[in-house]
């Protein structure tokens, strides 16, 4: 038997080694085909996966508040299972962003860390998305932690807008934004098509942590049962 069916996931290596050469070739991309911007240099490069890494934490938390609101709608574990699974994923994600933000803007700024609305806003997200995660791990009950989650991740996601805001409503430190920001803001074509290849290798490994962490909150969900039964046939 290979390694996918024992884990439940069917095609899940063949995935896995796609999504790997995807990423070889977007980081050789980033490095070597994409010209060098012209004020900062090489370290510019960090662009094509850091901002990558924030549109798809913004997909995976949109998944998130689209899951809650459809468990609060039926209650089908399944929305919940890809609630929780999808808001891992966000964090995961937005913790790139946080670590290879200040990677970039040291040499630029002179600074690890400025206070200015997309940077704080930013922070906030995680922390968020880091209580929502905790929050279910100190409720016991299944449908009142899939309820109290779900309620909180509705309301966790109105950062979401307030974020991808931030560099246009305030002045920021944060640079402004180089897709559909204006006239004075737009990527030479080379830089828009590296840009968009790595986009594609990242959500590819985007998707298959989605479906590995979905299929870990399935079988979870069936331990749990099987739990039960047995606890019953105790009795």
């Amino acid at each position: 038997m290979s390694t996918p069916e024992v884990r439940g996931i069917p095609g899940l290596g063949a995935s896995v080694l796609a999504s790997a050469l995807l990423m070889g070739a977007a980081g050789y991309a980033a490095l070597y085909l994409a010209p060098t911007e012209r004020s900062m240099g090489d370290i510019q490069r960090i662009f094509y996966f850091h901002m990558p890494s924030a549109i798809i934490a913004f997909i995976a938390f949109f998944i998130t508040f689209i899951a809650n609101i459809l468990y609060l709608v039926n209650r089908s574990p399944k929305s919940d299972w890809l609630g929780v699974s999808s808001a891992e994923v966000g964090v995961a994600f937005t913790t790139v962003v946080l670590v290879t933000g200040p990677i970039w803007g040291k040499p630029v700024w002179g600074v690890w860390w400025v206070w200015d609305a997309r940077l704080t806003t930013t922070f906030i997200l995680w922390v968020l998305y880091i209580c929502y995660l905790l929050l279910r791990g100190l409720l016991d009950d299944p449908e009142r932690k899939a309820i109290v989650s779900a309620v909180y991740g509705v309301f966790a996601f109105l950062d979401v807008p307030l974020v991808y805001m931030a560099n246009r409503w305030f002045r920021t430190q944060h640079p402004a934004p180089v897709l559909l920001g204006g006239q004075n803001s737009g990527l030479a074509p080379q830089m828009k098509w590296v840009l968009l290849f790595c986009f594609i290798a990242l959500t590819g490994v985007m998707l298959i942590l989605l479906r590995v962490r979905y299929r870990l909150e399935e079988l979870r969900h069936e331990v749990a049962e099987m739990k039960i039964i047995a606890d019953s046939g105790d009795r």
